[in-house]
């Protein structure tokens, strides 16, 4: 029961999240949203970790022993110390003065200052000339009326707040901010299957950091010591490796990102450790990755990647990097399950003979932000349970609709799939026509290496409704009828209307 109340808590709407959104939208018009976003969120991290200070404050003015300025008793609690000048009460103060935006940026740089962790990570460009100090002014003056901490101890209030913009931010910008944002149902599938309880956790295209946070909250929701688990991650985006460093400290979530962003490919930053989880939503089909600067590469086992497409050459630098028990979840397109152009499907037939493939997972679409491709989860084990077999899962019918345009896996598919694992891993899956099959490897061998999952799983059978079939067709086809003179009749009125104005359709 506690389990579910941690997860029911994950996913609750929190009542200001829109409000933080209206603040967003109060800079629309005056910069792109790609600039106004990082703006809004730095102005969420200042807020929360200002209501985290004021609460504890508090708590010590109230036990009178003048220990409210005592540095040491906000970090003993796992507190930012926020200093005098860098207080949210400094900056709604200075909301309605043309010196706001400076006012920010010194609260930022003291911030830092006092606290090692946070060193060149906050934005500190608030002052510049063409941000409008007057709209910066309003949405202040709405943070100001938002106290977070009334709505709950939980950490994840401000994640849960931070992610809701990151989503709309996401909307906003299409495919572009799908490269830093994976849809929380997605990486929670990835996390519930892994299950990350102990041991070391990478993501070496981490974004935001949401693998990390799904992960901790993992460990958390069961029960777990968060202690057990280290987090090592790598983004090529300075930007956004700044942002995956506000989230993790929003949630107190320790982490080494490396000392700068770089590229993965180029510059593997965590060399040759080994890790136990890794987790992982890579760029779809990326071009131009350089291919041809590691053509002698030691982690491209299984053969170069093709030089326009680094599907495999993320698969195999994941593969290099797991340890002898280690498991991987990646997030991939669905060409990467039987393309074969520049020796792709070499690549795949050796990793799959490897016996590197412990489960395939189909995807429904239209979960992604602005985004309407379909993608698969790739899931490796070093160490299978059920040597010599891969698990096939089409979850393409799971899912449901959330607005006009965006998917949403509820918690129960989420653990319909995580329970099919372990079934397969105990040996006890019985299969499912339509759903899942645990298949040998030599049936894989038959279908050459591909690995799209209706392959394997067929279709489900369909229950007889029991209607004649003379009936049936009947009725059908009197719809059928209708559905067409209705149709005639909306052309003629169509045909009517534009012609009233002016326009004939011959």
């Amino acid at each position: 029961m506690a389990i579910d109340k941690a997860r029911n808590k994950n996913t609750a709407n929190i009542g200001f999240e829109e409000k933080i959104w209206a603040a967003a939208d109060i800079l629309r018009g005056n910069m792109d949203a790609s600039e106004y976003k990082h703006v809004v969120l730095g102005l969420i991290f200042l807020k929360y970790i200002s209501d985290k200070f004021e609460e504890r404050y508090q708590e010590l003015v109230n036990e009178g022993e003048d220990m409210e300025e005592d540095r040491d008793e906000y970090t003993a609690h796992g507190i930012f110390f926020v200093p005098p000048t860098a207080r949210w009460g400094v900056v709604a103060n200075a909301s309605r003065k043309p010196e706001i935006g400076m006012v920010i940026d010194d609260a930022m740089r003291v911030i830092e200052k006092e606290n090692k962790r946070l060193k060149d990570i906050l934005p500190k460009n608030y002052g510049r000339p063409e941000l409008d100090k007057r709209r910066l002014g309003d949405v202040v003056d709405i943070f100001t009326n938002i106290k977070m901490i009334e709505h709950g101890q939980d950490k994840d209030i401000l994640g849960r707040t931070y992610e809701y913009c990151l989503v709309q931010f996401a909307s906003q910008e299409g495919k572009k901010a799908g490269e830093f944002y994976t849809p929380s149902c997605i990486v929670r599938t990835l996390v519930e299957v892994l299950k990350p309880f102990e041991g070391r956790i990478y993501d070496p295209c981490c974004g935001s950091g949401g693998m990390f946070v799904q992960s901790t909250q993992f460990v958390d929701s069961h029960a777990g010591n968060r202690a057990d688990i280290s987090i090592y991650g790598q983004e090529s985006n300075p930007t956004t490796r700044k942002l995956c460093l506000m989230n993790l400290a929003i949630r107190g979530i320790e982490g080494n990102i490396g000392e700068y962003n770089a590229d993965t490919f180029h510059n593997n930053l965590h060399g040759t450790q080994k890790f136990h989880f890794i987790l992982a939503n890579p760029p779809f089909n990326l071009s131009a990755w350089g291919a041809d600067r590691l053509k002698d590469d030691k982690r491209f086992k299984y053969g170069l990647p093709p030089a326009g497409n680094a599907n495999f050459a993320w698969i195999q630098h994941m593969i290099y990097h797991l340890s002898p028990n280690g498991k991987a979840g990646i997030v991939l397109a669905n060409g990467s399950l039987s393309g074969q152009s520049g020796g792709e499907g070499e690549i795949r037939k050796k990793i799959v003979e490897d016996d590197l493939v412990w489960g395939i997972v189909a995807l429904p679409s239209q979960l992604f932000y602005g985004v309407q491709i379909p993608c698969t989860l790739w899931f490796l084990s070093r160490n299978k349970k059920q040597k010599g077999k891969t698990l096939f899962v089409d979850a393409r019918s799971l899912g449901s609709m959330k607005t006009r345009n965006l998917r949403e896996l509820s918690e129960a598919d989420i653990l319909k799939i995580a329970d099919t694992f372990t079934a397969f891993d105990e040996g006890i899956l019985e299969n499912e026509k339509g759903f899942c099959a645990a298949v040998e490897t030599a049936e894989i061998a038959k279908h050459d290496y591909i690995l799209t999952a209706g392959r394997y799983v067929g279709v489900a059978e369909q229950e007889e409704d029991g209607e004649p079939f003379d009936e049936k067709m009947a009725r059908l086809t009197d719809e059928l009828s209708e559905l067409w003179q209705e149709q005639h009749r909306l052309e003629s009125v169509i045909r009517e209307r534009l012609g009233a104005i002016g326009y004939e359709i011959r």
